[in-house]
């Protein structure tokens, strides 16, 4: 009997055992166990604060002989950041308390740290007094591409660089028989009805930026084309608003997760996407190791500036020495090349490479390019593409792109039979469906789900597959061979 279960048994211990077998040893300590502790609230991926987490830990311990636990933070993107943190400190002045429990702010954009910056919630960085040396132009530069690169008060810098683009499926663009997506306009296009995935810019703050940057090309087009007036600047507007509301007509839906959509794209649940470059590299990278990948990222040439993911450290932080020595490590040679170096490098990432770019231009040598780089085509001052980051439109506009969309997109308002009328936002789209006449015979090449329905009645339903994309739209369905390309 002993014999019948003897290797089910040897089966579990092995189950059991390889996890504890297999695992790194660590250089963070316990909680309980650290004689230092970092708090540190990020939108960074698991990746970046593993490795960062790691080498910092080995850093610290070298340095002082003591130990560190850090313990992150993870509330949502960065949008969702700022409202942890702006709640916080109001909680904090009504008790008369000077912090709010945390150290440190790493990764997000610039925007929301210029908005803290100025409401007086972080202190000067020690890093710029430390090491002047690293803020000079051919190092670390005040501005590029439109783009603050460190706070004049030096209350925040930028540690790597991120650039929006596109990503999309060369599998499905194939069987498809459409032409893949370079540009911005490519999205709006009506061959991709149904296709496109999108993110909520209401949930993060680099695809508010990015949205933003689509409305800021339009306007430059325009102004190249017929000078700088105020009436130019407003037909690029509406433009750019109208080119969003066009990518919203084609999407499959809208995520809370930026994340997300280079992962749909990369199943085949989606054809294209906006996407963070260091999102779509690491996606491309893990299914090219069988062969090419389906996945390919690209950043729209001349449409999209390089930002950069700031840190700061909070006033009244528990741990103001670690919190300033983490900043200094992140901008040093070790933490700036652990950005981008391959796996196994002395030096290198542990497990996998964050795959982002060092904001310092110092570190982009032809031996660190050719020989550890894991992005070696990536030069991000050499080809930013001539893009500058210059307005701001109003966010509320760009975080409400597709308001009622349906009855909009698919048929003229009641009352709006003309289709202009009071709404320049969407008038571009409506005279594309207006050049047809009357919309009633085209509806029957739409499925149900993006049908207008009669004033009274309840929209049907779109459940969410596994992977966001509504059951009721046909992955492969011919609504969008059918439709008329001049839709």
């Amino acid at each position: 009997m002993m014999r019948r279960f003897l290797p089910i048994l040897l089966l579990l211990i092995a189950v059991i055992a390889a996890p504890i077998i297999m695992r790194r040893s660590s250089e963070l300590a316990a909680a309980s166990q650290a004689q230092d502790r970092l708090v540190i609230i990020t939108p960074h991926n698991e990746t970046i604060r593993s490795e960062f987490g790691e080498a910092f830990a080995a850093y610290w311990k070298n340095k002082t002989g003591r130990t560190l636990y850090i313990d992150w933070r993870i509330p949502g993107g960065t949008s969702d950041i700022t409202r942890v943190i702006n709640s916080s400190f109001e909680a904090a002045e009504e008790i008369k308390s000077s912090g709010i429990g945390t150290d440190i702010f790493f990764g997000g954009g610039e925007p929301d740290f210029a908005t803290h910056a100025k409401k007086g919630r972080f202190v000067p960085l020690e890093v710029f007094t430390t090491h002047p040396q690293w803020f000079k132009e051919d190092i670390i530069p005040a501005k590029f591409t439109g783009e603050n690169y460190y706070d004049v008060k030096h209350l925040w810098v930028g540690t790597c660089l991120s650039q929006m683009g596109i990503c999309y499926n060369s599998d499905s663009i194939t069987r498809l028989k459409i032409v893949p997506p370079y540009r911005w306009e490519d999205l709006a296009d009506p061959a991709y009805f149904g296709y496109i995935a999108l993110a909520d810019p209401t949930k993060s703050g680099s695809v508010t930026r990015m949205y933003e940057m689509m409305i800021q090309e339009q306007m430059k087009k325009v102004i190249k084309e017929k000078g700088d007036s105020d009436a130019s600047k407003e037909e690029g507007w509406k433009r750019g608003l109208n080119l969003l509301q066009a990518m919203a007509a084609n999407a499959r839906y809208f995520t809370d997760a930026a994340s997300k959509i280079p992962h749909d794209v990369a199943q085949g649940d989606a054809v294209a996407g906006t996407c963070i470059d260091f999102y779509g590299r690491s996606y491309e990278e893990k299914l090219g190791k069988r062969g090419p990948s389906r996945l390919i990222w690209t950043a729209p040439l001349g449409g999209t500036s390089i930002s950069v993911d700031p840190i700061a450290v909070f006033r009244g932080a528990p741990s103001p020495q670690i919190a300033q020595e983490f900043v200094t490590f992140v901008l040093s040679d070790q933490g700036q090349l652990l950005w981008n170096l391959k796996v196994g490098i002395p030096g290198g990432p542990r497990e996998a490479s964050p795959r982002r770019l060092p904001v310092r231009k110092d570190l982009y040598t032809p031996e660190n390019i050719t020989g550890k780089f894991a992005d070696p085509v990536a030069l991000p001052y050499e080809r930013s593409g001539g893009f500058e980051y210059r307005w701001r439109p109003h966010r509320r506009y760009v975080q409400c792109p597709a308001p009622d969309l349906p009855r909009h997109v698919h048929g003229p308002p009641p009352g709006d039979e003309a289709g202009l009328a009071g709404d320049p936002g969407i008038g571009e789209v409506r005279i594309r469906l207006h050049r047809h006449g009357s919309l009633r015979p085209l509806l029957r090449y739409l499925p149900p789900q993006l049908r207008p329905r009669e004033e009274g009645t309840r929209p049907p339903r779109r459940a969410e597959g596994q992977y966001g994309q509504a059951r009721g739209l046909p992955r492969n369905g011919p609504h969008l061979r059918r439709l008329p390309r001049e839709l």
